[in-house]
């Protein structure tokens, strides 16, 4: 099984954290999600495993936020299709495991699924 980085090299969480996983022998696929986002199932599947409603899943400080979502009072499948469309309101980085997924925030804690 593949283990992926949804990434933003940007993102120095998101650097440290390709980096630690790079120290412990792991070769990510590496997704630039800003470039290519996930899709509704994948954001579908990422939540489930991290038992994680959506908006937790959200980037509360950015501009997208405060315009498509705060105050809203969106339902599940139409914070995930925000999402799908804006991925700078994703939370970075997100490291998947087969069925096992991390949010590398502190960068550590993608180590519980290696």
């Amino acid at each position: 099984m593949t283990i992926r980085i949804y990434h933003n090299p940007r993102c120095s969480k998101s650097r440290q954290t390709l980096a630690l996983l790079e120290e412990n022998g792991v070769t990510p696929e590496v997704i630039e999600y800003l470039k290519t986002p996930p899709t509704a199932a994948e954001l579908e599947r990422i939540l489930t495993a991290l038992d994680m409603e959506p908006e937790a899943l959200m980037r509360k400080g950015e501009d997208a936020y405060k315009q498509f979502v705060k105050g809203k009072g969106l339902d599940r499948a139409g914070l995930i299709a925000l999402m799908v469309a804006h991925p700078i309101l994703i939370e970075r980085p997100i490291v998947v495991n087969g069925a096992r997924v991390a949010i590398g925030r502190p960068p550590e804690n993608v180590l519980t699924i290696l």
